[in-house]
Order: structure tokens, then sequence, then C-alpha cells
């Protein structure tokens, strides 16, 4: 049974860094790519970054592109997602999500998601 479970989030101020961490478990997932999304009160589940597994590539919504890390550790079968320069804009709840082949924004192609973290960027 596939389990994400995500952690790190919290209650910060803006310019502030948190990170986030994705424990992965119930397969193996150096053939997936590993996402990180978020969804604000009234808004769309947003895209916010991918990393490939096996290759560690990584593709970044531009909003977050130079604030955001997205990483992983093979050993810990870990994902982090590093948030610095946090703008309350930021604010969130943030999912992590699987998915077996593609690099891709698009949510409905991620096969499995965590329960989700918040994240509160006060201004």
């Amino acid at each position: 049974q596939v389990q994400l479970v995500e952690s790190g989030g919290g209650l910060v101020q803006a310019g502030g860094s948190l990170r986030l961490s994705c424990a992965a478990s119930g397969r193996t997932f150096s053939n997936y790519v590993m996402g990180w999304f978020r969804q604000a009160p009234g808004k769309e589940r947003e895209f916010v970054a991918a990393i490939r597994w096996s290759t560690s590539n990584t593709y970044y919504a531009d909003s977050v592109k130079g604030r955001f890390t997205i990483s992983r550790d093979n050993a810990k079968n870990t994902v982090y997602l590093q948030l610095n320069s946090l703008k309350p804009e930021d604010t969130a709840v943030y999912y992590c999500a699987a998915n077996r082949a593609t690099m891709t924004y698009e949510y409905d192609e991620y096969d499995y998601w965590g329960q989700g973290t918040q994240v509160t960027v006060s201004s």
C-alpha cells in the first residue's frame, strides 16, 4: 500500500523559511516522478515543483522558481521541498504526490497523494 506522509509545515513570517518532507513507502519509487502541489482556500490546487527520482531532474512553477528547491534522499525514501523567502501568498496546504512516468504540472496525472501539511505565512 503506497503511503505519502508530509510533514514540516507551520507558521512563519514573511521572508522566512521552512522545509517540507514527504516520506514515501509501499513500493519502489525509482521510476516515479514526485511532485509538490499546494491549495489555498477558495483556490484550485496548483503545481509547485517536481523531481524525477532516478535522475533528480527538476521542474518548477514560475511563481516559486529561485525561492523553492525540491530534492530527494534515496536512503530515506524522502522528498523535500525547501521554501525560502516566503510570502503571504505562499500560504496553502502543501501536498506531496507521485506519478509513474511524467514530469508534469497536471495534478490529474499523479496517482498517489499525501494528506497535506499547512503552511501559513504572516505579513
